[in-house]
């Protein structure tokens, strides 16, 4: 349950940071954080203080009370969970054009929580390294995708999939004519 909560409280900064049109750099200077910050709080790579929740809250103008009263604390379990495509939320992990995020579904099974992500990405693009910490699983739908890690790169094709630490540096790079699509999975441990 711990990162469905961290998950909600991401994308809710998210959502109402761009609802009141602010960037990062205007939440960053308001909250008195840097942007890359914000940045790794909006997209679940990183757990922020409590002081720091609070400053950004604040920068959103927003009341407590009402910020943290939306958000679901207690996990429903249901025997069958249908998510359809209208209801998937496009997000941003990283600054870079071209890699579009979709999460399908956040859960928690017993001591560790499991994103489901739709990832595409565009002709031409490209990023840096980055590193994730969940064990990573990735099935390629469409497209052909480099997957380059610091001492190795591996090519996937429709059909193939990988699982790898996602601790480790990694970048994936199209390197087709048409979009790339796979499905990711990350494994998010329960830490003690």
């Amino acid at each position: 349950m711990e990162h469905e909560v961290i998950v909600q409280i991401s994308n809710k900064i998210k959502s109402i940071r761009k609802e009141k049109g602010m960037t990062l750099q205007d939440i960053a200077d308001l909250a008195g954080v840097t942007k890359g910050l914000i940045s790794q709080i909006e997209n679940s790579r990183t757990i922020p203080s409590l002081l720091v929740l609070i400053q950004i809250v604040k920068a959103l103008k927003v009341d407590l009370d009402s910020f943290f009263s939306e958000l679901d604390l207690h996990a429903r379990e249901a025997p069958i969970l249908v998510q359809r495509k209208s209801a998937y939320v496009r997000f941003e992990k990283e600054a870079a054009s071209g890699y579009e995020y979709s999460r399908i579904f956040t859960k928690k099974v017993k001591q560790s929580t499991i994103d489901i992500v739709l990832l595409e990405i565009q002709p031409g693009s490209s990023r840096d390294f980055v590193q994730t910490e969940a064990f990573e699983y990735k099935y390629i739908i469409s497209g052909s995708v480099r997957y380059l890690f610091r001492d190795q790169e591996i090519d996937l094709e429709p059909g193939d999939s990988m699982l790898f630490d996602g601790r480790l540096e990694h970048n994936p790079v199209n390197i087709g004519d048409a979009p790339v699509q796979m499905l990711v999975v990350y494994f998010f441990e329960e830490k003690a």
